[in-house]
């Protein structure tokens, strides 16, 4: 009987573990300069459900990181002069509670498309942020 407490305290343990690390990860990524909640799914499925992240500007790219992962790397990386936003929709208007519109955006990169779920001031920062590429790079924005 011993050796079974023993194994559920070990269980225990590495089940708060991962809660801790999971945790620290998640405020370290949405507590970084540059840093806005972004909600992300494959084009083409309206019904298909959004994988949860938190996306960061980096120099020349966005990194994007899973919400619900360990992984100390970005799930995604998108570079600045392969993406391009193809279309805006308004998800809601301003809720009564006065939290911020949200858009569905829809880009482009290397050729697969993929929607984003932002806020209406975190679109702002991602069409100015596309805006100031370099010259000759200011068609990526809609």
């Amino acid at each position: 009987m011993p050796g079974v407490v023993w194994v559920a305290i070990a269980v225990l343990v590495a089940v708060t573990l991962v809660l801790v690390v999971g945790a620290s990860r998640l405020r370290t990524l949405s507590h970084r300069l540059g840093s806005f909640p972004c909600g992300a799914r494959a084009s083409g499925n309206p019904q298909g459900s959004w994988t949860l992240g938190i996306a960061q500007y980096a120099v020349g790219r966005i990194e994007w990181w899973r919400c619900w992962s360990l992984s100390p790397r970005p799930a995604r990386t998108w570079y600045r002069d392969r993406l391009e936003v193809t279309g805006r929709f308004p998800l809601a208007a301003e809720d009564p509670a006065g939290q911020e519109a949200r858009f569905l955006v829809q880009c482009r990169y290397d050729g697969m498309d993929f929607e984003l779920n932002i806020s209406a001031g975190d679109y702002t920062g991602l069409a100015s942020w596309l805006e100031a590429a370099p010259p000759g790079r200011r068609d990526l924005v809609l």
